[in-house]
């Protein structure tokens, strides 16, 4: 794991309980938060590979957002942090909609070169730009 993933992950594990969004192959991060003591969960539209301690769910995050009936997103949203790597712009609205119905933070990360395209706080972690979509839940 890079130096910048594991900065992210000692950030990220302030949260007990998370879900990554659109883990893919890249599962470091989530792995480290396991090593840390917290429960994660790791969505994706894909069936993914997840480290053991992570579990996975198959699921759309934007079709959940759309699906948001006033009672929260349900399982497996029920978290303290949802969060994204590598976030792009189009799941970045969904993303902080599904998290927010939950009463959960969202943070993520962007490809780089995208600016966020929802309110946001920033933090530096390392290198790393850390966005936390406003409003924060604690």
């Amino acid at each position: 794991m890079t130096t910048a993933r594991a900065e992210l992950a000692a950030r990220l594990a302030d949260y007990d309980r998370l879900v990554e969004v659109g883990i893919g192959r890249r599962p470091a991060v989530a792995a480290a938060l396991v090593d840390a003591g917290c429960a994660v969960t790791a969505t994706d539209v894909f069936d993914a590979p997840v480290p053991d301690g992570v579990d996975f769910v198959r699921d759309d995050v934007v079709a959940r957002r759309d699906a948001l009936d006033g009672e929260g997103p349900g399982d497996p949203y029920r978290v303290d942090a949802v969060y994204g790597l590598n976030l792009p712009a189009e799941l970045q609205t969904p993303v902080r909609d599904v998290a927010h119905a939950a009463g959960a933070d969202c943070l993520f990360t962007t490809l780089g070169f995208e600016e966020p395209t929802v309110p946001v706080e920033r933090e530096r972690v390392g290198r790393e730009t850390l966005y936390v979509a406003t409003p924060r839940r604690r």
